[in-house]
């Protein structure tokens, strides 16, 4: 079986915390799949749909950052803006590993429509690789890290557990869709058993792959 592997580098990411908008603003430690399926439609130039193409992801960063950062509130009328200082975390170095199964999916990165970004509009990425693998499918992971896993009571998890969004529409204004609990495996996370589930191990870079069907 073949699967596309694009190693995608920023210097700094951010992945906000849904429903958090006053206060100090963290980040999570990997992306939603709403990150990602915009990250592929900002690369196709339209909008991605998510059930076009199962994908598996593996995110790393090497340290946390924080800053502050001048907003802007307004209210019903333009009289009432008013600005505002707040504390933002940030992601360092940052490595994601995206590997989706269609071949227009992964040249549409040889060559982004849009600017890819891994968070807000200042966390600007860049393409480092494009690689095709042969993989073959497994159905109990072990190595797995830097992604997140649907919650299953069955599927006990030494994991942070937040609800994030599948994706948002493409509607004005957007909605986001399929919300549901998720276990947040950052890039240091260690997995004392394998838990039945499918993916792939990527052989080179020494991980199994999580599918997020």
């Amino acid at each position: 079986m073949k699967v596309f592997r694009i190693h995608i580098q920023s210097w700094t990411a951010s992945f906000r915390y849904p429903n958090l908008i006053s206060g100090y603003q963290a980040t999570l430690p990997v992306p939603p799949l709403s990150t990602l399926f915009g990250l592929i439609s900002a690369a196709m130039g339209r909008y991605f749909y998510p059930k076009e193409m199962d994908i598996g992801f593996v995110f790393t960063f090497q340290t946390k950052g924080r800053d502050l950062e001048t907003i802007y509130q307004m209210g019903r009328s333009l009289s009432g803006i008013k600005s505002n200082v707040i504390v933002r975390e940030f992601l360092v170095d940052n490595d994601l590993w995206l590997y989706p199964m269609n071949a227009e999916v992964a040249k549409s990165f040889e060559k982004p429509y849009f600017p890819l970004l891994l968070g807000r509009s200042g966390d600007l990425a860049s393409v480092r690789s494009i690689d095709q693998l042969d993989i073959e499918i497994k159905k109990e992971l072990h190595k797995v890290k830097g992604t997140i896993i649907p919650f299953k009571a069955s599927l006990p998890i030494a994991a942070p557990i937040h609800a994030l969004p599948i994706y948002f529409t493409d509607e004005i204004p957007r909605r986001n869709v399929g919300t549901k609990p998720y276990y947040l495996l950052d890039g240091s996370f260690v997995q004392d058993k394998p838990f039945a589930a499918y993916g792939f191990e990527d052989q080179e870079l020494g991980w199994d792959v999580y599918w997020q069907d």
